[in-house]
C-alpha cells in the first residue's frame, strides 16, 4: 500500500481502520457482556497500555527510519552538486577540445538531473544515459595520456557517476519494507481495537476523542509515508545546491565565451 496507494488514500484509509476497529471493540465488548461475561476492567486497561506503548515504539522507530532516509537523500544532493562542480572545475587540467565538450555536457547533465528530481527546465535534454555515456567518451579520450593532473579529472567524473548511481538507490530503493508497514498497520488495529473493547467494558459512551485519536494517528502515518516517497508529497529534498551549480556553471561558460 505504501508504494502504489496515493497519499490522500493513505490518509482516508488510515482514518476509516482506526475508526473501525475502535468501533468494533466497543461492540465485542457489548456482546460479551450481554452474555453476563463481566470482566475486570483494571486487567483490560493495563493490556491496553502495553498495546498502545508497542504501537508508539513502532511508530518511532518508522518515524526515525523514513526520517533518516530523507537526510540521506539530502546529503546526497550536495555531495553530487559537489562532484559536479569538482568535475567541472578540474577540466581545466585536461586539453582543449574535451576541456569545454565536457563542461558543456556537464551543464546538460546537471540540468537533465534537476529534471529527473522533479525541476522544471528551461529547455529539454537529452537523457541522462546518453550524457554519462557521451562524458564517458570524452573522458576516455582524456585517459588515453593521462598526466597526474588528467588523473585527477577522471577520479572526479568517476566519482559524479557513482553518486548519481547513489541517489536513484536511495530514491527507488531506499524505503520503508512493505513487510514492516503491515506489521505496523496490523499492531496499529490490534491496538485501537483493544482501545475500544476496554471503553465497551468499562460502560462509558461514545466519544467525539475517537474521531480526534484517529486523526492524529493518521496525520503521523500520513508523515511517514510522506517522507518515504520523494517523488510526492509535500516534504521533499531540497535541490537548491544542484540549481546553484547549474547557475555557476552557466555563468562561468557565458563569462567564457565573451
Amino acid at each position: 500500500m505504501h508504494n502504489f496507494v496515493p497519499l490522500w488514500m493513505v490518509f482516508v484509509i488510515t482514518i476509516g481502520s482506526v475508526i473501525c476497529s475502535i468501533e468494533y471493540g466497543y461492540r465485542w465488548a457489548d456482546r460479551r457482556q450481554a452474555r453476563r461475561r463481566n470482566e475486570v476492567e483494571a486487567p483490560i486497561g493495563a493490556m491496553v497500555g502495553a498495546s498502545l506503548g508497542l504501537l508508539a515504539f513502532l511508530l518511532a522507530v518508522t518515524f526515525g527510519i523514513a526520517s533518516e532516509a530523507i537526510h540521506d537523500r539530502r546529503t546526497a544532493v550536495v555531495e553530487e552538486a559537489n562532484a559536479i562542480r569538482t568535475t567541472f572545475l578540474q577540466a581545466s587540467l585536461i586539453p582543449e577540445p574535451q576541456r569545454q565538450n565536457i563542461r558543456g555536457l556537464l551543464q546538460e547533465y546537471t540540468n537533465e538531473r534537476l529534471r529527473w528530481a522533479g525541476v522544471p527546465v528551461s529547455t529539454p535534454s537529452r537523457s541522462e544515459d546518453v550524457l554519462q555515456s557521451l562524458l564517458w567518451q570524452q573522458t576516455a579520450m582524456v585517459g588515453q595520456n593521462a598526466n597526474n593532473g588528467e588523473a585527477l579529472f577522471i577520479e572526479s567524473m568517476n566519482r559524479t557517476f557513482d553518486l548519481q548511481a547513489r541517489r536513484e538507490m536511495l530514491r527507488f530503493r531506499s524505503r520503508i519494507p512493505g513487510g514492516y508497514v503491515f506489521a505496523l498497520l496490523a499492531i496499529s488495529i490490534l491496538a485501537h481495537m483493544a482501545m475500544g473493547y476496554h471503553g465497551g467494558v468499562a460502560g462509558t459512551a461514545r466519544s467525539p476523542v475517537m474521531l480526534l485519536v484517529a486523526i492524529a494517528f493518521s496525520v503521523v502515518i500520513l508523515l511517514i509515508f510522506d517522507l518515504d516517497r520523494p517523488e510526492e508529497g509535500i516534504v521533499d529534498v531540497s535541490q537548491q545546491s544542484m540549481i546553484d551549480v547549474r547557475n555557476w556553471m552557466e555563468g562561468h561558460l557565458t563569462n567564457k565565451d565573451r
